[in-house]
Formats: structure tokens, C-alpha cells, sequence
């Protein structure tokens, strides 16, 4: 379908190109190409080493850009290609779109009257994954992707895997890590820590069982993926988080923000102080090194506030460290009896810690929970007033 006048005077005045990473797909190519021309020239086409008769059929369009790799290097090493080569032609903006055949040219204008509200976005379009013919594979895919970017971002999409989509090229990462299909999480997760919008768009699809081929290999591409989430999850909960949550609070002023976003957050005043114990517990709990993703990750499945459990962990403050170990020990002292007990004064040096590991162990976990129940309730209790009086002041 061609574009109205309107919207060819919009695509005309939008720096854009359209990128087709194809690798086997010599079914859907031309029609592909065909549908795309209605809508711009600006192409370029990365045959990722096709065997198939792609090379021929590119012969037909010699005018527009093609990189050519010898060898199929994988969907992401064709993205980053066509990316450079976009940046190269000063383009602003890349869409990209699967030579396959399932997404429709027609909704390339969709994404230039979207990009016009919020320029400095990342749209991916989102398909309907209830539709009939949609591999189950592909929506159970997409559904482990759409968990895990939320996790990772706390962005809320409904999908995270389709390849119809616009970058905008001068804000994206320069640097990417991956080759294959698991680029395209890569590329949206640490687009959305920049501070980049990423948001969906409704488009169109077309699953065809008799013409579409699928590249993706079950095994060794969900491992890929599986990797990747695992190191932007660490990423996330030791680096992440924390940055984002002192740039707000520092953006915002500390005491401004611990009132408006801690005190006057919309949970429970339970909710709120179970926060607090979680934190101290996590702090105080013999799990170095781990007490952040653990803090996170808990935070995250009781649906508890993240930022109360990240400030009352920071019991384990380096200042306070030693005080803590001290308390461990007396603890652990009074349940573990040893042949050489330990004497807490200040000659104990870490190898009568390393002797006494037991000691420790089982005084912090006991010391973490009393200390977590106590400041627990004293929160709850500290709330319930500070909130009756509020509501007295404003009566």
C-alpha cells in the first residue's frame, strides 16, 4: 500500500533508513524489498552470508547500499554492520525489519509518526502473539524476554523479540557484546539503562508456515540468551540499581527524596517496614558478596520496595563491618561451643575468624533475624504514628 501524501511529506523529512539483515531467506526477499521501496530508498541490506540465491536476487538492486559478509556471522554482527554503515550516511534514525516476510512496510510510517512525539525513543514494534499460526516457541520466547527486561530495566513491554524496530543511532551504545540473536535483548537493555524511552508500537504480522524460515537454533541460541540475561541481571542488582537510586535521590535532594519516595511511597506501612527487615537481615546475613543480588532479587518477589531494603542493608556500612562480625561472634558464641572459643577483644585477628567460621556463621543468621524483627516492629510502630499524626494535622 502506498503511503497517503501526508505521510510520504513526514518519511521525507525524517533522516531514517531502513536496515534488512537476510541470511537465507530468498523466498521473502524480493517482495520484501519491493514493499519497502513504496515507502523510502534509503535501504541497506546485509546479506549475513547467504548460500541460498540471495546474492542473485540483490543483483536487482544494485542501487541501494548492500554489505555483503563472505560468511554468516549471526543477526547482531549484521545489525552492528548496518548500524555503522547507517551512522556513516548521517542517518538519525535506523528501522529494521526481518526479511522473513511476517512484518508489513506499511507501518514503517506508524514508527516516523511515533518517533515525531518522543524523538529520543527506541520503538520496537509489538506483535499479536495470539494470532493463528505464531510458533509456540516463539511466544513462550517471548514471554522469558519480556520477564527478564523487566527485571533487568523495571520496564513493563509486551514484546521484547520482534526485529521491526527504530533506533535512534546516535544514542545507542557505541559498544556492543554479542553476535547472534541474543544482540537484540543486549541492545535494548543497555539502551534503557542510558536513560533511552523504550517503548512498543502495535504493528501488523504475518506468520506463513510455508514461506517463513527461521534461523533460530532452540538450544544453542536460548543458552546464548540465558548467558546474557545472567550477566545483565549481575549488572543490574550490584551496579544498576544502586547508580539509578542515588542519581534520583541526589537529583532529587536526599531529604526530599527519602520523604516523598520513602515515607510517602504507596505500600503498607507493614510493607514498608517488612522492607526494613529484609534489609537488615540481607546486611547483617554472612553472604558476602552476594547481598545485593539477594536484597534485590527477595525485594523483588515479595514485591517489597527496593530502595527502604537498599538503605537499612547498608548496616554493613564498611565503618560498621567490624561491630557486626564482633556481634556475630558473641552470638554464635552463646549456640556453638568450640575447643579454642574465641576471645572478642582486640587482639582477634582473621585467622581466629576463619577458626570460628561456624561461630559466625550461626551468630549472624541468629543476630540478622533479631536484629530484622526488632527494627522491623520499630519501623511498623514508627509509621503507624508518624501516619496518625499526618492524618490528624490534616483533619
Amino acid at each position: 500500500m502506498k503511503p497517503t501524501l501526508s505521510q510520504q511529506n513526514l518519511l521525507n523529512s525524517t533522516s531514517f533508513c531502513v536496515i534488512v539483515p537476510t541470511y537465507n531467506n530468498h523466498k521473502t526477499l524480493k517482495r520484501v524489498l519491493d514493499s519497502i521501496l513504496d515507502f523510502t530508498s534509503h535501504i541497506i541490506i546485509v546479506n549475513d552470508g547467504s548460500t541460498d540465491s540471495t546474492s542473485e536476487i540483490l543483483k536487482q538492486y544494485s542501487e541501494l547500499t548492500q554489505i555483503h559478509h563472505p560468511k554468516n556471522l549471526g543477526k547482531g554482527r549484521a545489525l552492528r554492520n548496518g548500524f555503522r554503515k547507517a551512522i556513516e550516511q548521517n542517518f538519525e534514525y535506523a528501522i529494521t525489519i526481518d526479511s522473513d516476510g511476517q512484518h508489513f512496510a506499511d507501518d514503517i510510517p506508524v514508527f516516523i509518526e511515533e518517533i515525531q512525539k518522543q524523538p529520543s525513543s527506541l520503538l520496537i514494534g509489538s506483535r499479536n502473539m495470539t494470532q493463528e499460526n505464531v510458533p509456540k516457541k516463539s511466544s513462550f520466547g517471548n514471554k522469558f524476554s519480556n520477564f527478564w527486561f523487566k527485571f533487568e530495566t523495571g520496564i513493563v513491554l509486551e514484546d521484547t523479540q520482534s526485529g521491526f524496530r527504530l533506533y535512534p543511532l546516535q544514542l545507542i551504545p557505541k559498544q556492543f557484546y554479542t553476535n547472534k540473536f541474543e544482540f537484540e535483548i543486549e541492545v535494548i537493555v543497555r539502551s534503557a539503562w542510558k536513560g533511552i524511552v523504550v517503548k512498543n508500537i502495535p504493528i501488523q504480522i504475518l506468520y506463513d508456515p510455508a514461506e517463513r524460515v527461521s534461523h533460530f537454533r532452540p538450544f544453542k541460541d536460548f543458552t546464548r540468551i540465558s548467558i546474557l540475561n545472567t550477566v545483565l541481571v549481575i549488572n543490574a542488582l550490584l551496579y544498576i540499581k544502586p547508580r539509578d537510586f542515588f542519581r534520583r535521590a541526589k537529583k532529587k535532594g536526599f531529604k526530599k527524596f527519602f520523604l516523598e519516595d520513602i515515607l510517602e511511597s504507596s505500600d503498607s506501612n507493614f510493607k514498608k517496614s517488612a522492607a526494613i527487615a529484609l534489609g537488615i537481615f540481607i546486611g547483617i546475613s554472612p553472604f558476602w558478596g552476594f547481598q545485593t543480588v539477594l536484597l534485590f532479587t527477595f525485594a523483588a518477589l515479595f514485591r517489597l520496595n527496593k530502595v527502604i531494603a537498599y538503605l537499612a542493608s547498608n548496616v554493613s556500612f564498611p565503618p560498621f563491618i567490624p561491630f557486626v562480625i564482633y556481634g556475630s561472634l558473641k552470638m554464635g558464641s552463646y549456640f556453638v561451643s568450640n575447643d579454642a572459643p574465641l576471645i572478642l577483644d582486640s587482639s582477634v585477628t582473621l585467622d581466629d575468624i576463619q577458626k570460628n567460621a561456624t561461630q559466625y556463621i550461626v551468630g549472624s543468621l541468629i543476630l540478622a533475624s533479631v536484629l530484622a524483627l526488632t527494627f522491623g516492629l520499630i519501623s511498623y510502630l514508627l509509621l503507624t504514628a508518624f501516619s496518625s499524626r499526618n492524618k490528624t494535622d490534616i483533619t
